[in-house]
């Protein structure tokens, strides 16, 4: 069977072929562009973080949901130290420096802060910490077993 062919499916096939081109062309051109972009927003501004367990509970994963949930880590203001008291963070765990573990800033330097069950009853933080604790204080690995944290043990 011959095949026929005519200009205007000439036409068409090329103008395709262009538009693909242009595709791929404009793809890579927006790829090149958006990973360094990304990356440089991960790293300097924010991050996504996933938070498990029971700790920080009701707040987060609340119920007994298997699902995790959540936050957005804001890198900018604890790359200056910026952290205010009520705010979830990020630190490098005190037991296993290859674990971070999220909590809320109960207290801040120069505060004084009532502990459950850490050694001494009242402790007053010292410059350059933080205290923090989880939300489900039965269930939780935080100040009141390991004390004031290092600003430097913030993780972003």
């Amino acid at each position: 069977m011959k095949k026929i062919c005519c200009p205007f499916t000439s036409w068409i096939m090329a103008q395709a072929q262009g538009l693909g081109r242009r595709y791929i062309k404009a793809f890579f051109k927006g790829f090149f562009v958006a990973v360094p972009v990304t990356v440089t927003f991960l790293d300097r501004v924010a991050c996504v973080a996933r938070v498990e367990g029971a700790s920080m509970q009701p707040s987060l994963n609340p119920g007994e949901r298997q699902v995790s949930d959540v936050v957005l880590l804001n890198h900018w203001s604890i790359r200056n130290y910026e952290v205010q008291r009520g705010d979830i963070v990020s630190l490098v765990s005190p037991k296993n420096p290859e674990q971070k573990i999220i909590k809320r800033v109960i207290a801040l330097e120069g505060d004084i802060v009532k502990t459950i069950g850490y050694k001494n009853k009242y402790v007053k933080i010292p410059h350059g910490h933080i205290w923090v604790e989880g939300d489900h204080h039965g269930h939780s690995f935080d100040s009141n077993a390991f004390g004031p944290v290092s600003l430097g043990k913030m993780k972003y």
